[in-house]
Order: C-alpha cells, then sequence, then structure tokens
C-alpha cells in the first residue's frame, strides 16, 4: 500500500496492490515486493502529479532489526529514498496523537500493542496471531479459498463475529497480556482485521477494557507511516 499526505498533514491519496511479497511483516519474495513498490510508484506519480522521490516505511514491533531494514532496502531498489523506518504502532500514534491509553495494531500476523502517557509512547510490545487467523477460521467455516475470505473479511458487508469470535478473543487475550498490569483506560483498535462488524465489542468484552474503532481502520497506520 502506499499513501500520502499533503503539507498540512491531510490525507490526500492512497492505493493498494494484491501481494504476497511480505508475511507477517517480514518481507519473504524481494523482487515481488520491489515490483509491487514500483507499480504503485508509477500510479501515484501520474495520481499526483509530481515525482515520487522520498518515502518513510515501517515493520510490526517484534520484527528482527535486521528484518526491518529490508523494508528500507525495498523502497531504495524501487528508486525511492527511505527517510523514514518505524514500528507499525508508531506510525498510527502519528496520525491518532492520543494522550493517554493503549494503540492496539492488529496487522496480519501479528498484534502489537504499545502504552501511551501524556502523548508519549512509553512501552511497546508485540505477539503473533492478527488477520491472517482469522482468514483460515473464516475459509475453514465457509469452505472458501483464504483469498475469498480475506476479502470478504475487510468488505465488511457481512456480520462473520459469531464465526471469528474464537480468534477475535484470542487476539483480546494477547492484548491482554501485552497490557499486563498497567492501567489503561481506553484501548484504540486498528487494523483491516478490526472492519470486522461487532470486533471491537468483542475485544472490549474480553478484555474489560472501553475500546475505541475508527471505520478505515486499515488505513490508520498506513496514512500513519506517511506522516512519520
Amino acid at each position: 500500500m502506499i499513501t500520502a499526505v499533503n503539507a498540512v498533514g491531510r490525507p490526500i491519496y492512497w492505493d493498494s496492490v494484491p501481494c504476497e511479497a511480505v508475511r507477517d511483516g517480514v518481507v519473504v519474495n524481494f523482487a515481488g515486493a520491489v515490483a509491487a513498490v514500483r507499480q504503485l510508484k508509477l500510479a501515484a506519480t501520474v495520481a499526483l502529479g509530481c515525482e515520487i522521490s522520498s518515502a518513510a516505511t515501517a515493520f510490526p514491533p517484534g520484527v528482527p532489526s535486521a528484518e526491518a531494514r529490508a523494508c528500507r532496502y525495498v523502497l531504495e531498489n524501487a528508486e525511492i529514498a527511505c527517510r523514514g523506518l518505524t514500528d507499525e504502532v508508531s506510525a498510527a500514534q502519528a496520525l491518532l496523537k492520543i494522550g493517554d491509553g493503549a494503540i492496539v495494531d492488529v496487522g496480519g500476523g501479528s498484534t502489537g500493542v504499545g502504552i501511551v502517557r501524556n502523548g508519549e509512547l512509553v512501552a511497546l510490545d508485540d505477539e503473533p496471531g492478527g488477520g491472517h487467523h482469522l482468514d483460515l477460521i473464516l475459509a475453514g467455516a465457509l469452505k472458501i479459498p483464504i483469498e475469498d475470505a480475506e476479502r470478504r473479511k475487510r468488505v465488511g458487508d457481512a456480520d462473520y463475529s459469531a464465526i471469528l469470535r474464537p480468534g477475535l478473543e484470542r487476539i483480546a487475550s494477547s492484548i491482554a497480556r501485552q497490557i499486563a498490569n498497567r492501567t489503561v483506560k481506553t484501548v484504540h483498535l486498528v487494523g483491516g482485521a478490526i472492519r470486522i462488524p461487532n470486533a471491537g465489542l468483542i475485544i472490549s468484552h474480553f478484555i474489560d477494557i472501553p475500546t475505541i474503532t475508527y471505520p478505515h481502520s486499515d488505513l490508520v497506520t498506513p496514512f500513519g507511516i506517511a506522516m512519520s
């Protein structure tokens, strides 16, 4: 995915292409990732009417530094200077700018949790388990290909929350473990998996903490990366 903001930080553009080059936040097909970024760069150049010469990128909090740097190398091989490399939770905070609470980024393969105090990220953690596991549950229940399950989950035009409740509660359990004994009054949920109807309610009930979801939760972190 590629996103862009204007001079005052307002979102002005986003685009994405299907790509299996990244799995669980790790680049597993370098050439495929570069090709996808080149395609997105070309489309953005035409749409925005300017050259895409630099960009920021991000990685899940739990990814080793060597794997995180691969994101930089993908940009550079697509002839884009990497002006910033950050974790996805910090990127989400760049857009949300919450004062106190927890930011939870449910990615494809992991769930990252950041604790914010007085606008500053004071703790950061990450555990396996995310949207891909929900895809597996939905694909098995409906007997459909996993790619179709991913599309249906993201579209959000049907309520699969009853089927996906066990997976959502597994994510909620991960969130609770990462928050541990810290006092958190509000949890902010971002990521594509949270577009499932009632996902926020299920997670909130499980962790017993009020949660806030966003209409375009899958775009919060990408636009936060652009603002980083």
